[in-house]
């Protein structure tokens, strides 16, 4: 009996308990309250979730738009629980911080308006939008360019060290979308000065779009010589599942753009870049939120 009492924990202190938690995970301690009244207990302290809070939390919070006061809860698993499923605006409204529910790591997303777009300042080319669905005040509107080109950047001190992060695109797109659909687009993600992550993809929904290129050749007919049009159709593969935007719970599409590790201590810029320039084709129709930098699972 006393084996089993001390395996639930009844014949140790709260605070023990409490510290021994807090160097697992909100996941693990969430799971272990479950197990006795004592558990239980500790796994509601705030000296647990304090720990599952980044260490830079409070300054975080304290560049809300709406200041640290409109997240004062009455407890810090209230805050941690409140920052997982509720991203702050944060830096004047450019980026939004949340965390990873199950690890408490940092998210971020910067806003199309912290990002730099090429030919972003001419409205024949974009315009800036307010849409009731978006975190942001403002998302950038893709009108008519031939030079599609944005890129972003983001300091690893301000992210979860030994991490692996993935850097997605948060778009949406109007009825009439065009420009995208036979030309890949490119991407490249990594640490400045080191070795970058490239990707190519196809950012209309559907993937890449068969591509048909029709060509006239010369034929023979009876004892005529003249030109006959003849299609050769070449159809180009579908892009791979992976490669395709996906919808997210929020009603905007994603896809991802590469990703990038982020070692303790280190601090340096990770550069994010998308351009499409190749294929010279218009291209109009799609609505930028932002760039979403999260854990990878």
């Amino acid at each position: 009996m006393a084996v089993e009492r001390f395996a639930c924990g009844d014949e140790l202190p709260e605070g023990c308990i409490a510290t021994a938690l807090s160097l697992t995970s909100p996941k693990d301690a969430c799971r272990l309250a479950l197990v006795a009244s004592t558990f239980r207990s500790a796994a509601e302290s705030d000296a647990v979730w304090e720990r599952f809070l980044p260490p830079d939390y409070y300054d975080i919070i304290s560049r809300s738009i709406d200041g640290p006061d409109s997240l004062d809860f009455g407890s810090k698993k209230d805050l941690y629980l409140y920052l997982c499923d509720n991203p702050i605006l944060i830096d004047g409204g450019t980026k939004s911080f949340s965390l990873e529910k199950g690890s408490g790591k940092k998210c971020y997303m910067l806003a199309a308006r912290s990002l730099q777009i090429v030919w972003v300042d001419t409205p024949r080319h974009w315009r800036w939008i307010s849409l009731p669905e978006s975190r942001f005040s403002e998302v950038a509107e893709l009108l008519d360019v031939c030079w599609f080109d944005i890129s972003g950047k983001i300091n690893t001190n301000m992210l979860s060290p030994d991490t692996t992060y993935g850097a997605y695109l948060v778009f949406t797109t109007k009825t009439r979308t065009c420009g995208f659909e036979n030309q890949p687009a490119e991407s490249s993600v990594g640490i400045a000065g080191h070795e970058r992550y490239t990707h190519t993809f196809y950012l209309n929904p559907q993937g890449g779009r068969r591509q048909y290129r029709y060509q006239v050749v010369p034929r023979r007919l009876g004892i005529f010589t003249h030109h006959m049009a003849r299609i050769l159709r070449e159809e180009t593969e579908d892009a791979p599942k992976g490669c395709r935007p996906k919808q997210r719970s929020d009603g905007w599409m994603e896809i991802e753009l590469g990703e990038f590790f982020v070692k303790r201590g280190q601090e340096a810029e990770v550069e994010i870049s998308l351009t499409e320039v190749k294929g010279g084709d218009r291209k109009a129709g799609l609505i930028i939120e932002g760039i979403d930098i999260r854990p990878k699972e």
